[in-house]
Formats: C-alpha cells, structure tokens, sequence
C-alpha cells in the first residue's frame, strides 16, 4: 500500500487504490475497527455476514443491549414499583441519563435535549410551540421531497391554523437537470419571501439523495428574516457533526433508531435552544413529566415547566424503548463523533472511488460529492427504474434499501462497517451489472 491511512485522512479529496488487500490493509490501520465487534451484524442462512449497509434505515444491534434490557427485566421483576426508585438505573430520572452523552453527539448543552416520544411526534409539539403563523407571516419553508412524514406534518400543521398548504407551504427545488439544491438558491428562496415565511424546517440530510444542508448558513439566512429554523435530523443525527447551540438553530428533533443504533421504532429525541427555555411567551401542549419535577408529585393544578427541554415532555419514561439507546450512547461516547466522521469521510469516499470504477451507464451516484454536503449514505441511481439490480445485489447478501422511483441507497457506516465490507459490495454490484 503506497498511502497510509493518516494520510489520506489529511487529504481534502482522498487518494486510494483498488484491490482487496488494500482494503485489508485500511481496516488494519482504522483506529475504531475493533468497534464493528462491539455489534450484531446480521447472518445468512449460512451462517456467514450479510454485507450490512442499511444503517440509514435501521441499525445494527449492539451486542451490549441484551445486558442492559436484562437488568430492566430483573429489577421490575424483583422491584416492582420500587424500580423507580432502587432498580440500577432508576426509572423515575430515567431521561435523564442520556442528557451529556446525547448532547455531544448533536452539539448541544445538556439542558437542550430531552429523550421522549417518536419523531414525528415530537416535530408536532415542536411546531406547537415554534409555527406562530399570522396574517403577514405564516409560511413554512421545506425541501422538495422531503420525508413524507414531515410534509404530512407541516401540511397538517398550516390546515389547524386556517391556512391553506397550496398557498402557504414553500417547497425548496433543484434546478431542472439536478438532483440536490444549490444553498445559493435556498437562499434566495428565503430572502425573497422573507416577510412571509414563519417557519424554515428543513432535513437535516435528504433521505433520498442523501444531501447534508448548510445547517449553519440556513439558520443564519432564516433569523435574519424574521423566522424560526429548526431541522428533522433523523438521517443527520449520530452520522455528521452538527452544533446546534453554537448554530443558533431554534428547534431539531430526530430517530435514534437509524445511525443511534437504539432499535425499531424505539424513542426519540428533540432539542430545544436555550434561549427558548424561559420564554414564557412560547405556548407548548403540556403534560405532567414536563412541570418542575420537584414540585411534580404534589399533584398540582398548574402546569410550572422546568427550564430545560425537559418541559416539552408529556409523560414519565417509556424505560424499555429507551434502554437500548442507553446501551448505545455509551458506545458513541467511547468513540466520539470526531472520529466517526473522519472514518465516514473515508469510507464513504472509498466507496464513491470504487463505484467510480465501474465502466457502466446504468448508474450514476445522485449524492454530492464533496464531502462537507453529505454524511455516510451514497445514492445510486439506476437507469429507467430498475430494480432488477437491487434484487440481484440482494441475492448475492446485501443490506441495503431501493426508495421509488429509481435508487438504492447505501450507507457505509463507520462504526461497524470496514472498508472490505465495501470493496466487497462493489465487487457484488459491479458482477451484477
């Protein structure tokens, strides 16, 4: 090998070399590869890996959650109701155990972030409290082709406040030809409709093409107009660095369940800036696990929220679906997001490199591809909709995902996934076309 990997991780467009022992030879020289061991990576029939790349989907398993789901099921069964109180983690702060290590992952103050609910739940009490259309300012801002279930929910969201989305709703478009947005044109989108727009609620990354937005810019851009910002971070939390305090950012929630590794459908996450906790102008739906918790068991009539994101709670710890994040925050922590994202810059470059090889006009990758506009996930496009080559990949054990019309996704994750994980799937690809 000609290039070592500190190397290439010093290089603003990496230089690497085909072969499968060069790919060997990376793995050797990842400082975190020793963590793909710490997961469940799913098996064949055969007993030998699938090659995994669904991270953006739904994560693998770490192997350390069975232990911590274990010592939930003992204490409940050996504490009862005392389990709130005595079990190892008690569950009446149980939310309170992931506050540090989830704030280093999204770049927040502990007292930013609360873990409750599910995503799109949480994008609503969000939107509660931050969408305050009135009659000269009551638009929102989202990306075309966003995750359905944010258009269903600002769409929902206009329609309860008398607007109507036609009208009401801005949809951010690539130029004609082009697959991703130019921030160029989100913002002039923005500055020319400034006087108008309440809400500026973008992904964070695009699911579908994989785009990582100018976080930073967009806030900036949607203050200096007169509105609220915030992002749907399912596709962006635990795969890039974002600092959402440091930002500015007003609102962001998210999954844990993609690149957080905490299992199917289990709880989310939302954060709050801290400039907004002590607001009392803004309106929140309120419930009792967000009232001050010291005052919270006297059973009073009046709703007095804690000054932290904690207020936005509704209701005490789902503590099994939460368990699983425990177990995997603990992983993150040990690694940290720095290194993540310089082995995902890597991986996911090598990857592009590889496909790059591939003499074939049946595909072409629709991600960006400098390395600052997107995180782990490449989009592959294959022409006239065919997914012949997805089932071929499929049969040939890969984990990945085809999203309609005409792409498979792909996410190289770093934290359990090795470069020979990737020179192996294009290898795969490359046979089947």
């Amino acid at each position: 090998m000609k290039i070592h990997y500190s190397d290439i991780l010093g290089m603003e467009k990496p230089v690497f070399e085909e072969g499968l022992e060069y790919a060997k030879q990376l793995d050797t020289q990842d400082p975190i590869a020793s963590y793909r061991l710490k997961y469940h990576i799913p098996k064949q029939e055969n007993g030998q890996e699938f090659l995994y790349f669904c991270g953006n989907s739904l994560g693998v398993q770490p192997k350390s959650v069975e232990k911590y789901m274990l010592q939930e099921l003992k204490d409940w069964q050996n504490l009862g109701v005392e389990g709130h109180f005595h079990a190892k983690n008690p569950w009446m702060p149980y939310h309170e155990f992931f506050a540090e290590k989830l704030a280093k992952v999204v770049g927040a103050k502990p007292n930013e972030v609360v873990v409750m609910n599910t995503l799109t739940t949480n994008l609503h009490l969000m939107m509660v409290s931050f969408y305050r259309p009135t009659a000269n300012r009551y638009k929102i801002v989202i990306e075309k082709g966003a995750f359905p279930s944010d258009k269903y929910a600002v769409d929902s969201q206009i329609r309860f406040h008398g607007y109507d989305p036609a009208t009401s709703l801005i949809q951010l478009e690539p130029r004609a030809g082009e697959e991703t947005l130019r921030m160029e044109d989100i913002e002039a989108t923005l500055r020319q409709n400034g006087e108008e727009i309440a809400l500026v609620m973008l992904g964070g990354v695009n699911y579908y093409t994989g785009q990582y937005f100018d976080l930073e810019q967009i806030t900036k851009i949607g203050h200096e107009i007169g509105a609220m910002v915030g992002f749907d971070l399912a596709h962006a939390a635990g795969n890039v660095q974002v600092q959402l305090h440091d930002w500015d950012v007003d609102f962001a929630v998210w999954c844990h369940y993609k690149y957080l590794n905490s299992g199917p459908g289990s709880i989310a996450g939302a954060f709050v800036h801290q400039k907004h906790l002590n607001n009392p102008d803004i309106p929140r739906f309120e419930g009792w696990w967000g009232t001050n918790k010291e005052t919270r068991f006297q059973m009073g009539p009046e709703f007095e929220p804690m000054a932290s994101a904690e207020s936005w709670q509704l209701s005490n710890a789902p503590v099994f679906s939460m368990t699983p994040l425990l177990a995997s925050l603990e992983l993150f922590d040990e690694v940290g997001m720095t290194k993540l994202n310089q082995k995902s810059r890597l991986l996911t470059s090598y990857m592009e490199y590889l496909l790059g090889q591939i003499d074939s006009d049946r595909i072409r990758i629709i991600t960006p591809s400098s390395s600052k506009d997107r995180g782990c996930q490449l989009s592959i496009q294959v022409k006239n909709s065919d997914k012949a080559l997805f089932n071929a990949i499929t049969e040939r054990g890969v984990i990945a995902d085809w999203r309609e019309p005409d792409v498979i996704r792909v996410a190289p994750v770093p934290m359990y996934n090795s470069f020979e994980d990737v020179y192996r799937f294009v290898t795969i690809l490359k046979e089947c076309l």
